[in-house]
């Protein structure tokens, strides 16, 4: 396995890993399938410093990926970004979760301009729950029946990680 920057090259797996979780599971609450553009699009929005994505390559291709997004549009929150991790269904129980997130949160912490990491899961995600604990994050609330998908309310939970650069 090898972790490194995504490419221009690798939108359309990541688009196929991403689109998985939509139609199949409750890791995103989007609806509805991402086209190429939209994809190309994110990709695009994910080329700065504190805003970049990691893919995990496996075989040749990627398995999965890792990214710092925007976290509110307000220039406020700047300092923070938000986290999200995606693994093909092929690739799972692999330890490339651990990795991708161990690899965001090593390059997070040499950014100056960011002080906390936020991730929003969808609550009854054990897996990813266990995952952000690993890594030091903080439970700090559920927001109950937010979403509607597969046929029943989602409730998300949301965790915060500070960058403690001193102490990393």
């Amino acid at each position: 396995m090898t972790i490194r920057p995504a490419e221009k090259r690798d939108v359309p797996a990541l688009l196929e890993i991403y689109n998985y979780e939509v139609e199949h599971g409750v890791a995103t609450l989007d609806l509805h399938p991402r086209t190429l553009p939209e994809w190309e699009e994110w990709f695009s929005e994910h080329q700065t410093a504190s805003h970049f994505i990691l893919t995990a390559e496996v075989d040749g291709k990627p398995a999965g990926y890792a990214s710092l997004s925007e976290y509110r549009q307000k220039e406020a929150y700047s300092s923070t970004a938000e986290l999200s991790v995606y693994i093909s269904p092929d690739y799972r129980r692999r330890g490339i979760a651990s990795a991708l997130m161990g690899a965001v949160l090593e390059r997070a912490r040499k950014l100056p301009e960011l002080h906390s990491v936020v991730s929003v899961i969808t609550a009854g995600n054990e897996a990813s729950e266990k995952l952000h604990a690993k890594f030091g994050f903080r439970f700090c609330g559920t927001m109950h029946e937010v979403g509607f998908k597969h046929g029943k309310y989602q409730d998300i939970d949301n965790f915060e990680l500070f960058l403690d650069k001193e102490n990393a």
